[in-house]
């Protein structure tokens, strides 16, 4: 599963992370409410993992306005409040379970599952723009018939723009969802990721990925402008 973790607490954010690297899944880290928030619009994900006490905006916020914005994605909610009130307010605003800490990560991974059974997004089989085409399972990408041969961060960048097509990303969401939140990368290293992959995709018309200009990057095809 591809999951977003919204904590604030870096030791906290830290063990999730790695517990569910190892159990396989994909994951992004979020430190504050507001952050959390816009990469959740930006991107698609199974599950998000969300602290209720965060900066800024606070999780409960998150889950609201998340859910006003017609965001589907199963929420589990983090938080060391358990009086009913607490937990009825965190459902009421969107979330899908409550987990009060300290918990157990077995108890984590097994709520992990059955929130996402309950509602993950559907994702087609298959990513197209066009000509172009990404297969998630194989993970080939082609052209027109013609297969691309893409670096890891390369397929990364392209499956987040895909997963996207016709919405404006921006670069500081490339960062957090291809190379990890707390990362040193630049918006200068993302700049280079793009051309490279830019010359891979575009070796012919039409053009299909497209600058942003002061915000990010697009996929698209011509008509859709």
């Amino acid at each position: 599963m591809q999951i977003l973790v919204v904590e604030d607490e870096r030791a906290m954010a830290d063990l999730l992370k790695r517990a569910l690297q190892e159990e396989g899944h994909q994951v992004v880290l979020a430190g504050t409410g507001r952050e959390g928030y816009e990469i959740a619009r930006a991107s698609q994900f199974d599950v998000i993992v969300l602290d209720v006490m965060l900066p800024g905006m606070d999780g409960v916020s998150v889950a609201r306005r998340l859910r006003e914005g017609r965001n589907q994605t199963p929420v589990l909610m983090l938080t060391a409040r358990d009086t009913p009130s607490d937990i009825v307010v965190g459902l009421d605003s969107g979330a899908d379970d409550y987990l009060t800490k300290p918990f157990s990560i077995g108890v984590l991974l097994a709520r992990l599952r059955a929130v996402s059974r309950r509602g993950a997004i559907p994702r087609p089989p298959q990513l197209n723009c066009g000509e172009l085409c990404l297969d998630p399972a194989s993970r080939r990408v082609s052209r027109a018939g013609e297969t691309l041969n893409l670096t890891p961060r390369e397929y990364q960048l392209l499956e987040l723009l895909l997963r996207n097509a016709g919405r404006a990303v921006s670069r500081e969401s490339i960062i957090e969802s291809v190379w990890g939140f707390n990362s040193e990368v630049t918006e200068n290293t993302v700049e280079v990721f793009m051309r490279q992959l830019r010359l891979k995709v575009e070796t012919r018309e039409p053009k299909l990925i497209h600058t942003v200009r002061g915000y990010g990057y697009m996929l698209r095809e011509p008509q859709e402008s």
